[in-house]
């Protein structure tokens, strides 16, 4: 099976969050911001495969341009507390080609675009060199608002804190990612449920997330990372002795099932004899019967014959006594 994620956050300025930085980084550009004055530039980062900006069919024509699109984003907002951008992160499946990676991600996009009215800035990365290189992933970074001719208009808040649309999109994602996989001949497949959805019994990996994967990288070794440590050792014994009891038992259940086989090897052939006996009794019996049917039946006729006999002599005896020749 394919690796699936998709994950959604959002940023806010109460967490001094700002829609342009984060879209400059996602893209590798440089976006100056006009509500802090400040110049969010990324163009040496590395990593960064394609970018594109998806809009609504009825955007302005200023919101193709990034830094345009993001600083509006931003001018929309008046609360201090505002958030100013939410982000899809997607997992793209590393058996489909770059072309076919990227097709995938824009159509998704598009989906998007297309259900909530907001403007999309799509980005597409590839693996840390440091990292597992099948790690092809995308950011989507949409506006909070949708996006119109006039400009951007009200909020988007059926996405916000809603499990419910948020589902319908991690299991579209996955709908959409094994129609490629299976339209271009793998046989790879991705499940957006939990594992224990799924109905598997081991547990999820763990995520250490971009701060903790920095400072590996770089070598550093903090409480943090060492309690992760300690903790994954832990966990890991406690796999391999629950492995370990899963392997005894099954060897058990082996054992009890050839246990089962051969007791019931046993009882069918005790049935078999059994019938045999029935058979051979039943025979016998039948045997018995005929034969006291045939003595009883040879005795009935004995008994007819003297019976007869004596009739006969009582005839003669009777023809004697009151014939012609007859003298007292």
């Amino acid at each position: 099976m394919a690796s699936y994620h998709l994950s959604v956050k959002t940023f806010s300025r109460a967490k001094a969050h700002a829609a342009t930085a984060a879209a400059a980084y996602r893209a590798a550009d440089r976006i100056y911001d006009e509500r802090t004055g400040v110049t969010h530039d990324y163009t040496r980062k590395r990593g960064v495969l394609h970018c594109e900006v998806v809009l609504p069919e009825a955007a302005p024509h200023w919101a193709e341009k990034r830094e345009q699109l993001w600083n509006q984003a931003e001018a929309a907002e008046h609360r201090k507390n505002s958030t100013v951008a939410r982000e899809f992160e997607l997992a793209l499946p590393n058996e489909l080609s770059a072309v076919l990676r990227t097709e995938l991600a824009r159509a998704f996009t598009r989906e998007l675009v297309d259900r909530h009215g907001f403007a999309a800035d799509l980005a597409l990365h590839e693996p840390h060199r440091e990292g597992d290189q099948r790690n092809y992933h995308a950011h989507i970074l949409v506006t909070t608002r949708r996006l119109v001719s006039a400009g951007f208009t009200d909020k988007t808040r059926e996405l916000d804190a809603n499990p419910d649309q948020i589902e319908h999109w991690r299991a579209r994602w996955a709908d959409l990612q094994n129609e490629y996989l299976r339209e271009y001949g793998h046989d790879a497949r991705v499940d957006h449920r939990t594992l224990k959805e799924q109905g598997f019994v081991r547990e999820p990996g763990r995520h250490n997330g971009p701060a903790i994967t920095a400072l590996e990288r770089r070598g550093e070794r903090t409480v943090v990372l060492e309690r992760r440590r300690e903790d994954y050792t832990m966990e890991t014994q406690r796999r391999l002795e629950r492995a370990a009891e899963i392997g005894r038992l099954q060897v058990q259940f082996r054992d009890i099932c050839a246990s089962i086989i051969d007791l019931t090897a046993d009882l069918e052939s005790a049935r078999r004899e059994r019938e045999i006996e029935r058979t051979k009794d039943s025979s016998e019996n039948l045997r018995a019967h005929a034969v006291q049917l045939w003595i009883d039946w040879k005795a009935e006729c004995e008994r007819e014959e003297r019976v007869e006999l004596e009739n006969s002599k009582q005839r003669q005896r009777e023809k004697g006594l009151d014939g012609p020749d007859y003298d007292p």
